[in-house]
């Protein structure tokens, strides 16, 4: 039987989009229900579904960042990756880029027409092997719009605000709403998320290694690879090692 997981943080939404999968998939199992991205992550770890459906914008995280989170903490040996749908009141043209890079998307209110297309096509991926496919699509989400370039960091630094040229920085770590900005002497603390950041760091010399961590290529001495499928990487002027998370393995390809 095949399973799902439904996360939608306005439970009367979550509810008829319940109802109205019964009737258009009836064999379908629902077996959990979150109401934030947080909880969906959380759940989705715990009972492994195999599609997990999205809303994008929820409290704690967004179905994108929910959906990066579940590939990155898969527990290996589990089985493939759900496939994410995801689901949003967002316009035709702003679903552009989901339709290529998600297994679907369902524009709110959601028609029964249009559910049962989304079924006969979930239907149709679930019949041949999907990690690989899933994998890929979440490369894909992870593409960032271009922005301006960021040439400094500003952190806090006792009373002061110091600028940390973005050049010094070996490796960011998220943490909460701040970023943790190693350069080889020190660290920083910068008030900002990391996916604010992210757009703003020059794709070619930064790479996101995790999604909870960003590393400057020419920082890299050595990566290798692990049986299951993640990267391990040797720094040039830090002593601590980087895990690559199965999402973004392929950026080692040649190993």
């Amino acid at each position: 039987m095949t399973t799902a997981l439904i996360a939608e943080d306005e439970p009367l939404l979550a509810d008829d989009l319940r109802a109205e999968l019964a009737a258009a998939w009836p064999e379908l199992r629902v077996v959990a229900q979150a109401g934030s991205g947080t909880a969906a992550v959380e759940l989705a770890l715990r009972h492994r579904p195999a599609l997990c459906l999205l809303d994008i914008r929820m409290p704690g995280l967004t179905g994108l960042e929910a959906a990066q989170a579940i590939a990155e903490d898969w527990p290996e040996g589990a089985g493939a990756l759900p496939l994410f749908v995801f689901v949003t009141a967002y316009d035709q043209y702003a679903l552009q880029a989901f339709d290529a890079a998600a297994a679907d998307y369902l524009l709110k209110p959601v028609t029964p027409a249009r559910l049962a297309q989304c079924v006969a096509r979930l239907q149709a991926r679930l019949a041949r092997p999907a990690e690989e496919a899933a994998l890929q699509s979440l490369r894909q989400l992870l593409t960032q719009t271009p922005a301006p370039r960021l040439r400094h960091l500003q952190a806090a630094v006792g009373d002061a605000v110091e600028l940390v040229p973005v050049d010094q920085i070996v490796y960011l770590e998220a943490a909460d709403k701040y970023v943790r900005a190693v350069t080889a002497q020190r660290e920083y603390w910068v008030r900002a998320p990391l996916r604010e950041l992210l757009p703003q760091l020059d794709p070619e010399r930064f790479w996101q290694i995790h999604r909870s961590t960003v590393v400057h290529v020419d920082a890299v001495a050595r990566a290798q690879r692990q049986e299951n499928g993640t990267v391990l990487l040797d720094l040039r002027q830090r002593p601590e090692k980087l895990t690559v998370s199965r999402v973004h393995s392929h950026r080692f390809k040649a190993l």
